[in-house]
């Protein structure tokens, strides 16, 4: 019985023996599969690592080369055409164009030249102020002109002087060389008004001969009997040149009225002649300047008068 348990341990040992060896061979071969695996896939990685590294290093070649092609195709130098391209403006560049040719026209206003005529007493010398203070244009009076050149001892104003020594009317040359003149200053520039002038055909056709071309002419009306009446009771304040009427502007204090005087022509008799001249002169001129000529009725408050002038002056 011993002996048959002996044996009996024995070859159990011997199997167990035999198992053990044959798991460690087939671990060694398993392991050596596992290697032979891990040996492949590093070498496949390596291989697609290679492949990889070498698109790698030809891409930034062929990007170096597209980059130049484009850069070559950008540098070429373009051709011009021969037929200018149009330019389209949008809605914000028409309207500030617009803008900018609103102010240069106002900037560059069209120069105002007009001639204002009326009998004695008429009121011409009143609207004459109120123009020149509203649109500041330069008043200019043939009379004051005439008067100015004598003083001065220019050279119109000395011939002016030989023909006003003798008791004769000075000659219209003498006179439009003086208005042309006086025109050409730089106050001029902006506009003028000429005062009372021309007075006769022949004074306007000297005129126009010298290039001196108004835009308009206002012409104050005011019936004959108004006007002699507005002559008879004017009265001049010989300390500060004030015009004062009777009837219609008298003056203000008693002081004021005892130094008044009266001119020696300022009487009914002589205002009715002077009327009637004037009447011929005016007939005269009318027709040189009918496509500009402007009736305004001076029989009436000087404001009232004033904003038809003035609505004239700006429709110009």
């Amino acid at each position: 019985a011993n002996r048959m348990y002996a044996a009996a341990n024995a070859m159990h040992a011997r199997h167990a023996f035999a198992h053990a060896n044959t798991a460690v061979v087939d671990g060694r071969r398993r392991r050596q599969r596992r290697g032979m695996a891990t040996t492949t896939t590093t070498t496949t990685m390596t291989m697609r690592a290679t492949s990889q590294e070498d698109a790698f290093a030809f891409a930034p070649r062929r990007e170096i080369a597209q980059v130049s092609a484009r850069k070559v195709v950008v540098e070429q130098p373009k051709a011009k055409s021969a037929v200018p391209m149009p330019v389209v403006l949008g809605a914000g560049a028409i309207a500030a164009t617009a803008i900018a040719l609103k102010a240069t026209k106002k900037t560059a206003k069209k120069q105002r030249k007009i001639v204002i005529a009326g009998a004695p007493a008429s009121g011409k010398g009143t609207q004459c102020e109120m123009i020149v203070k509203k649109f500041g244009i330069t008043h200019i009076s043939a009379g004051d002109l005439l008067r100015a050149a004598v003083a001065e001892g220019t050279p119109a104003g000395k011939q002016a002087k030989e023909f006003m020594d003798r008791g004769d009317l000075v000659p219209n040359e003498v006179v439009v060389t003086m208005v042309k003149d006086r025109l050409s200053q730089p106050d001029c520039a902006k506009g003028w008004l000429l005062d009372g002038y021309p007075r006769s055909e022949e004074q306007a056709q000297a005129l126009q001969e010298s290039g001196i071309e108004p835009d308009l002419f206002l012409l104050l009306d005011v019936p004959d009997e108004i006007l002699i009446d507005r002559v008879v009771g004017r009265r001049l304040d010989p300390v500060d040149g004030t015009i004062y009427h009777m009837t219609f502007f008298p003056p203000p204090t008693p002081e004021i009225a005892a130094r008044l005087t009266q001119r020696s022509d300022d009487t009914e008799e002589k205002a009715a002649n002077r009327l009637a001249v004037h009447h011929r002169n005016v007939d005269a001129v009318v027709g040189k300047y009918s496509n500009i000529i402007k009736n305004i009725d001076g029989n009436r408050a000087k404001g009232d008068v004033f904003n038809d002038i003035e609505r004239l002056i700006k429709a110009m």
